[in-house]
């Protein structure tokens, strides 16, 4: 991509429902349905038949202004899907409408969720809303990830115009009520002074969060804290009751994604029982 992307680009609704459920010890896409350009093209079992990985495809390769986007998944009881995505999502800058992309996982009993996506890349000029919501059972796992860009560094670009908003909510059922285990919410508009405060971004332009959402082990904590990003950012590893959350602060977008990914080979095996098996996406 390069800076002269045109201000105006056709604008897509799109979304994407997924449903698995667990046949026998195999995990099954038994649901996909989709409107628009978003879609996943078969299930996947690089792991044997247990794990189901599904790619989210956005062929567009990127949102643009007024694109609208709706992804949904629900994991049933005992299943354990994996999804990730095959590049680098990106935000075009607009001329003034927004665009706006809303995920809701809900994880069943007894059944695991990965979220692995590359990293989201966020155009200067972009206008942009980002929701998530997990809803979690009472016995179910979830491990998942964002990392977000702002401005295309390797083009010396700084987001200096535009809007972006988060929400991310992670709630966990217990008996016929729920609580949140996490609750974030972020917003910035270019050159906002958060951007640059200690208190916020500190300069920064990558920010990433890593939410495990299991019981963990105070050895499994000791043993991801042993862990550290390649170019020594700005990082923390915090325990919270139910959750534990990494926090990188940096200007690399891989360095933050190869310490998830480390931290993902610690939590995986304690969280799931298997090993952490990359996909071999990530290597296209």
């Amino acid at each position: 991509m390069n800076s002269r992307l045109p201000l105006t680009l056709p604008s897509w609704h799109a979304s994407l429902h997924l449903a698995f459920a667990c046949a026998g010890e195999r995990t099954v896409l038994r649901e996909n349905r989709h409107q628009g350009p978003l879609r996943v093209q078969k299930a996947l079992y690089p792991e044997g038949e247990t794990v189901c990985q599904a790619i989210l495809l956005h062929p567009p390769s990127g949102i643009a202004g007024g694109d609208h986007l709706n992804i949904s998944a629900v994991v049933g009881a005992g299943a354990h899907a994996q999804l990730t995505t095959p590049g680098a999502g990106k935000w075009y800058r607009s001329a003034g409408a927004e665009a706006s992309q809303k995920i809701a996982w809900t994880v069943e009993e007894g059944a695991t969720l990965e979220w692995l996506p590359q990293e989201t890349i966020v155009f200067d000029g972009a206008r942009a809303r980002m929701e998530t919501r997990v809803a979690l059972a009472e016995d179910s796992r979830y491990l998942g990830w964002d990392i977000l860009c702002l401005g295309r560094a390797a083009a010396g670009e700084r987001f200096e115009h535009g809007r972006f908003d988060l929400f991310y909510r992670v709630d966990r059922r217990s008996g016929d009520s729920s609580r949140p285990l996490w609750l974030e919410r972020g917003g910035f508009s270019g050159n906002d002074a958060m951007l640059h405060s200690p208190a916020g971004w500190a300069g920064a332009t990558v920010c990433g969060t890593l939410l495990a959402a299991f019981p963990h082990t105070p050895e499994v904590l000791a043993a991801c804290r042993e862990l550290v990003p390649a170019d020594a950012a700005s990082h923390a590893l915090t325990a919270l009751p139910g959750l534990l959350v990494a926090r990188y602060l940096g200007d690399n977008s891989e360095a933050a994604r190869l310490w998830f990914t480390d931290l993902w080979a610690i939590l995986r095996p304690a969280c799931c029982g298997r090993p952490a098996v990359s996909p071999r996406i990530w290597n296209t």
